[in-house]
């Protein structure tokens, strides 16, 4: 079968590789779609980061460079391990990537997400959403209704990042939230806060976020930093109070600044995006003001609630998917774009198998 495999920063290659084995306990799983997440970029331009370096294997996987990638996917089962007996073949499904100890607990109330060496599908290896197939454990496959399109069920794993980040903020409804930054992870966050009934506002430079966030009726407030004064906007729009929660989606240090600034007395300010450098903060603000800062890091039993949302009509996720491409232009039409040409694309989703 045709696969995406990592080799090093700058090397990926489309290969042909075995297609996997159905053993005890696993599911296998026929690639519908895979979404090209912020992550996958970071491994192409600046990696290996999760990815485990040739000759370096990942304590769990056993697996090194190369390994296949992708970790945000779709697709129907075509086949069922010895053991498994609440999944069928022909259910549509999307998986909760994860790579974790098999003792490692997975129950409600499991922080299994911060458990050691925790790595995830596509990057730490055990196979990747941007292959034909694919073969998963039982416990990280969440069926779902055949009446999300599988094209929009990619971004179930994105958006369930947006859930936790929801979660861990502790906001409810008739809150004010903020969001710095409107690209995907900040777009499918805002989708999950207007679902849970706050209000949002969101910040961004870009003209084509701004547009996705208008169109796709996740905002109800849009802010351009280079037009406006954010927190002045924020305090009329609040009455002078500030918003009751802010999330921070763009690793940029002055966004980070922004939040606080705009945030209430006790509020609470939600680090979301992955930080590749150093960030400052005003921590006089934050004493002062009572300000809870937190990190958020991908998801523990979100996908449940965030399949529900979805299936419940609450979220419509096909304003969020800006491309659709084959594997063999992952580079060209995927990367390239993403990395050189990012305004004219915020989802792109990548069928691995010609239909």
């Amino acid at each position: 079968m045709k696969a995406a495999r990592f080799y090093d920063r700058g090397d990926i290659r489309i290969e042909d590789i075995p297609e996997p084995v159905v053993e005890p306990g696993t599911v296998g799983i026929e690639v519908a779609w895979c979404g090209i997440c912020g992550t996958d970029l970071h491994e192409f331009m600046e990696g290996p980061i999760f990815i485990p370096p040739c000759g370096h294997p990942h304590p769990i996987s056993k697996e090194s460079a190369p390994v296949t990638m992708g970790h945000e996917f779709s697709g129907v089962v075509y086949a069922v391990g010895e053991g498994v007996s609440d999944i069928e073949v022909g259910q549509h499904v999307v998986v909760e990537p994860y790579i974790v100890a098999d003792d490692v607990p997975t129950g409600p109330g499991d922080k299994y997400h911060l458990s050691k060496n925790m790595n995830f599908i596509g990057l730490g290896g055990r196979g990747g959403g941007l292959s034909e197939k694919i073969a998963v454990k039982r416990r990280w496959v969440h069926p779902i209704s055949n009446d999300i399109p599988l094209d929009q069920a990619a971004l179930i794993e994105p958006l369930s990042v947006g859930h936790h980040a929801f979660t861990r903020s502790g906001a409810k409804a008739g809150d004010v939230a903020l969001v710095g930054g409107a690209g995907p992870i900040g777009l499918l966050l805002s989708a999950i806060l207007k679902a849970k009934g706050l209000s949002v506002i969101v910040t961004e430079l870009s003209s084509a976020r701004k547009q996705k966030a208008s169109e796709s009726g996740v905002a109800d407030h849009i802010l351009d930093p280079s037009e406006v004064d954010v927190v002045e906007e924020v305090m009329k729009i609040t009455d002078g109070r500030g918003v009751d929660v802010a999330f921070e989606c763009s690793s940029v240090n002055k966004v980070l600044d922004t939040l606080v600034a705009a945030t209430a007395s006790a509020g609470v300010v939600v680090i979301v995006s992955i930080w590749s450098h150093p960030a400052t903060v005003n921590v006089h603000s934050v004493v002062m003001k009572e300000l809870d800062v937190r990190g958020t890091i991908a998801y523990c039993n979100d996908h449940q609630e965030t399949i529900r949302l979805v299936e419940e009509g609450k979220i419509n996720l096909e304003p969020f998917i800006t491309q659709r491409i084959q594997l063999d232009d992952l580079v060209s039409k995927g990367f390239d774009t993403l990395i050189h040409n990012n305004e004219s694309a915020v989802k792109i989703i990548v069928q691995p198998r010609i239909s």
